[in-house]
Parts: C-alpha cells; structure tokens; sequence
C-alpha cells in the first residue's frame, strides 16, 4: 500500500516507529499532549480500574430503583443481561486504559443565584457557548464537536508518540460513565451534588473520554483525590425541587436539568414552583459550591467557548416571540436545541408563571388558545406566536447559520447519535451525576446499540397539549400571585 493512502495516523506512528521515536505511555506525557490539544486537565487509568466493580454495583443499583426515568438508554444490556454502561469492558473487551480530559466553560458572568429582573429566564452556563466566525459573528458552538476533535488531536498525537493501539473517542457519546472513570484517573471526586470537582478547577468543566487499548504500569497507576466535600450541605439545601435527596445522590425524575430539557411531557405541578426561572438546565447546586468560588474563568479565553451574551438571564418576551425558524437560526448547533422548540417554549411558559409578571398573560392566553385550535396532524414547527416589537430586531441581530447539532463520527466509521441532551451519568459537569458517589449529556455509542434521536420528539398534538397544559398552570399561577417590584433570583422554592 502507498504511504500516501496510509490512515493518517497509522502512517505518523509507522514512521515514528521506524525512526525509534516511539516510547512507553506515561501519565505525564500524555496529561501534556492532552493539554496542548486544548483540554484543561486529564488523568490516564487502567481498565478495569481498582473501583470498576463497585460503580458498576452502584449504576445498578442507580438504575433498578428507578432513578433514570424516560431514559431506557441508560439501562440496555448486552445479551448476558449485563447494563453495558456499568464497566467499559463490555462494550469494549480490547480496552487497557482509558484518557479522561477536562475542559472548563466556566463565564464571567453572574450567577443563577443572583437577582435578575423578574422577566429574565436562566440557560445553563454550558450552554451559552459560541465562537467567532471569519466574520467575527459569535456564532453557537457544540461543546461535543468542539471536543471530539480535541480528542482527535490528542489521539492523533498518540499514535505518534506511543504507536498503533485501538481506542474509541467520546463526547458524552459512548456507553462509557465518565464521571467514574475521572474519580478513578485521578482527577477529581464527586461531591455531594454528584458533579466531579477538581480541587483548582472546581465543577464547571466538560468531560470527554478516549477508550485505548494501552496498557498502564503499575508505576503510572495515578493517586486518587480524596472526597472534600466534609460536613458541607449547601448544595442539597439550595436545590428547590429536592432532587438531591441525599448526599452523592439524585433522583433525576425531580433534577430541573433533566425536566427542561430530556422530559417530553407535562411537568409534575408539585416541581414546577421550584423550577422558577430556569428553562434551559440548572446550575444551582454548582452555584453554591464552595469549590466554584475561585474556578478559573475558561470562556472568552477558550475562543470555542465565547459567551453568548443574549443568552445570559435572557428576556423571556424575547424567548417567547421566537417562531421555528427564529429558534433554529438561534439554536441550531447549540445544546439548547436539545430540549425541542416546543419543549423551550413549555419551559417559558412555566418561568413566565413564576415570575408573577402580569404583562405575559397575553402571550399565555394565546398560547393556551391555540393549542386549542391546533390539528393533530399538524407537525411541531411551534405556534404562531402574537407579534412582539421588541423580538423583531432581536431576530434579525440573532439570523445565525451554522452546520447544526447531531451526530458523530468515530473511527471505527460507526455513528453515534443523541448527544447534547440530559445524561445524569456522563454530563458535561453540568447535567448533572446522579451516581453515588460516582455519578450529564446523553447517548450511547453505536457500539451499544441504536438510541434516541438528538432531534426526537412526541407527536405534535402531544407537545401542543402539554404547552397548553403549561400556559393555563402559569396563568393561574399569575393570578395568585404578587407582582414583584424588584429583582429576584431566577431559583425557585420547593
């Protein structure tokens, strides 16, 4: 075969072989390749590591109890009956190692618990992503695609260095539970809120994931961070909707990260005061962490992850004048597209209600008409939205293209789809861990099986209905409530 039509990275470590260049894998030389590719810290296990039985007793234990509800994904097994999530060597019975890299997103930006004006909604901080296009337009970016190819730099850069060895590249996208492997290569614990924190880093980071068929020493085994969390209790006792029951552990049924963005229906009444202001994710119990108070500021200074400012406490009218195309021009290669155009808007309608505003009850009164009127064979392109003056030249401001969201190509050409969404297991320490104590976003490699569609939602007369359902809970919510006469924070009660 000609050199030239040699794998580009099977031809680097071929050469670096023939020149005697190739040498023993060790943690630091790959925790400094891992940092020249653009990660902010990384760790290097073995596989399985010393932990591998008991996390994966603990998912089990996390899944059968009931704690991942809608997310049947979470719980496939191979046809030993065995949940393919609960060790790495199931789906990957060649692997020897495993790279665990960081990446901060933390912004220089207020906080969720902060005041905001009351008619201001709250995005997840992960979410609020962009890069500068050769325009210099800020345009969305996907933390997924933004890391995968970080960690095709780094694998590339491997195969250089160390030769030829099988591996597999994630992005919360394969049957792999990060957070566990993390804890286990050293480069963080979990704290009671079930995020991994990095003792200098804090929560706020992504986590990506490269499966290798290396083998570790016993002399580059890593040391273990110990759990720091103490006595401490301020996350489960900020979070409004209870969902940290107990420490190092979540019921994700009750989590605002997952019922804004993965659940497809109506809302438990029960939970929705609690939600307040928030319609894309939660950050509160990374909000209150004593560990984020000196985290260092990675967006601005990462330029793949630039602020979007429009999307920092953004004007609920604004969000509510959106139509489909608006909301794709917006959002289309951005996480938040994970929650579905009438999910978002659902999620509107419910902090709308919180913030006792009456100026939104024409936009709820319409929109709890119109579902109403709506035919059941119509598809989810949104609701006619009443015109607002204010959303026009927000609209034009925010007429983005860009290649889109979805799914992923890894080198074994295999295609791995659902990624951007709620994965309480894999998260990008923002949607959240719900192990104890090894606890996101989701999906599952194509090694494991067909899964959700990024893009998957009900019938369209389902998520009309439940947008109805929403808008009449929020009216009513209005009418008994006080009209504030200040700023607030965008936290609910429980």
């Amino acid at each position: 075969m000609p050199a030239s039509s040699i794998p580009l990275q099977q031809n680097r470590s071929t050469v670096a072989a023939s020149r005697g260049e190739v040498r023993a894998p060790t943690q630091e030389a790959i925790r400094k390749l891992a940092l020249e590719a653009g990660f902010t810290e990384a760790g290097w296990v073995a596989l399985p590591h010393s932990q591998t039985e008991r996390d994966a007793s603990r998912f089990k234990q996390w899944i059968e109890v009931g704690r991942a509800p809608g997310m049947a994904y979470l719980a496939r097994r191979n046809e030993a009956g065995e949940l393919l999530r609960g060790n790495v060597n199931l789906p990957f019975p060649w692997a020897r190692s495993a790279v665990i890299c960081l990446a901060g997103y933390h912004a220089d930006e207020p906080l969720s618990t902060a005041p905001a004006p009351p008619e201001t909604g709250w995005i997840a901080r992960y979410a609020w992503s962009g890069r500068k296009d050769p325009a210099g337009v800020v345009r969305p970016s996907d933390y997924h695609k933004v890391l995968l190819k970080r960690l095709r730099v780094l694998e590339t850069t491997m195969h250089t260095a160390f030769g030829e060895f099988e591996s597999r590249a994630y992005v919360d996208t394969g049957p792999v539970v990060e957070r566990s492997l993390a804890v286990a290569a050293g480069v963080g614990w979990v704290g009671k809120n079930t995020c991994l924190i990095h003792p200098k880093l804090g929560s706020w980071n992504f986590l990506a994931v490269l499966v290798t068929s290396l083998p570790v020493t016993e002399s580059q085994a890593p040391l273990s961070i110990p759990d720091r969390c103490g006595s401490c209790r301020r996350c489960l006792d900020a979070c409004p909707t209870n969902a940290l029951d107990e420490p190092y552990q979540m019921d994700a049924a009750r989590c605002i990260s997952y019922l804004t963005i993965e659940h497809r229906g109506p809302i438990d009444p029960e939970l929705r005061n609690g939600m307040g202001r928030q319609i894309f994710g939660c950050d509160i119990c990374q909000d209150v962490c004593p560990w984020n108070r000196k985290a260092p500021i990675a967006a601005g200074e990462d330029t793949d992850f630039i602020t979007r400012r429009e999307l920092v406490n953004p004007d609920l009218e604004w969000l509510a004048g959106l139509e489909l195309a608006d909301f794709e021009r917006l959002f289309n290669g951005s996480p938040v597209r994970r929650a579905g155009f009438l999910g978002l808007r659902r999620n509107v309608a419910i902090a709308m209600g919180n913030s006792g505003l009456r100026r939104f009850l024409p936009w709820l009164n319409r929109w709890a008409e119109q579902a109403e009127e709506r035919s059941e064979t119509d598809r989810t392109e949104g609701l006619q939205a009443p015109q607002n003056p204010k959303s026009a030249g927000a609209k034009a401001a925010i007429n983005l293209k860009t290649d889109g969201a979805g799914a992923f190509t890894g080198r074994d050409k295999t295609k791995t789809e659902g990624a951007g969404g709620f994965n309480p297991l894999n998260k990008p320490n923002e949607i959240r861990g719900a192990l104890a104590p090894e606890g996101p976003n989701f999906s599952a490699a194509s090694d494991a099986g067909p899964i959700q569609q990024p893009d998957q939602q009900p019938p369209a007369n389902f998520a009309t209905a439940t947008l109805q359902e929403a808008a009449l809970w929020a009216i009513r919510r209005i009418d008994q409530s006080e009209e504030p006469t200040g700023n607030e924070v965008q936290t609910g009660h429980a």
